[in-house]
């Protein structure tokens, strides 16, 4: 009768351990292959309260300093390090309008940051305030948030201003052992609207998914397994304990028969 109740004990355990490793598994059956993906990553559009940086260089150093003279300051802190650090930059007012130097209002709104560096490089063209000018703008705030089962949840700044889901998971020190792999929340806000998306990380769906590189200010959000959630509650830790100390108790007595 022992030796059952041991058989059956082993057994539940190997079969949960299998269980769990499974679920635990990124892309299942996923086998060597080249996956044809259409989706590209999209050149992300300049929003309100958008922090930008703009560059200009040319040939005469000294009429290209007007163009670049600081005009704003901004502090923010650090994910990793907590420190906070003083940036300038332009921002992107209530209205969709930058305050650029000697061009006065630009339109930032809705444009890309290659559509940006046209519109800045034509006006001073046209005005004649500088020959061949060479006009860079960059993101100074594109962030994304990584909150839940993750080693590090956080705010990350992205400065190439391109991330998938896997690099922004990576970034956070990855899913921990507790993460529910099939469930990953996804909130992004486009046009005054609030979007969910269910992600599975278990499926390899996810490479073809229109949601497989994010966005400035995008959110994900990985759930924890419901045995995590039963283990920090005290009725299921000391459920969990009792099965640990029959399983010691079944093995001490196997170990002096």
């Amino acid at each position: 009768m022992l030796r059952i109740t041991v058989l059956t004990i082993f057994s539940i355990v190997l079969f949960a351990s299998c269980y769990s490793t499974r679920k635990s598994v990124y892309f299942r059956g996923l086998e060597d292959m080249t996956i044809s993906s259409k989706i590209e990553n999209e050149a992300p559009v300049l929003r309100k309260n958008d922090l930008i940086s703009i560059t200009v260089s040319s040939l005469n150093p000294a009429a290209t300093e007007v163009f670049n003279s600081p005009v704003s300051r901004t502090s923010n802190t650090s994910a990793i390090s907590g420190t906070i650090n003083q940036s300038f930059g332009y921002l992107v007012d209530v209205d969709g309008n930058i305050q650029f130097p000697i061009l006065g209002d630009l339109k930032a709104e809705g444009l890309t940051t290659k559509a940006l560096e046209d519109t800045v490089r034509s006006q001073i063209l046209a005005g004649k305030y500088l020959v061949d000018p060479i006009v860079t703008v960059r993101y100074l705030n594109f962030k994304i948030s990584v909150l839940g089962e993750v080693g590090n949840p956080s705010v990350y700044n992205i400065p190439n201003e391109k991330v998938t889901l896997l690099e922004a998971l990576a970034l956070a020190g990855d899913l921990t052992i507790y993460a529910k792999r099939s469930n990953v929340l996804l909130i992004r806000e486009e046009k005054g609207e609030r979007k969910l998306v269910r992600l599975d990380l278990s499926s390899s769906e996810l490479f073809y998914s229109p949601y497989y590189y994010l966005k400035s200010n995008d959110i994900v959000y990985v759930e924890p397994k419901r045995s995590k959630v039963a283990n920090t509650h005290p009725v299921g830790a000391y459920v969990s304990a009792m099965i640990s100390t029959a399983s010691l108790i079944i093995t001490l007595i196997i170990a002096t028969r």
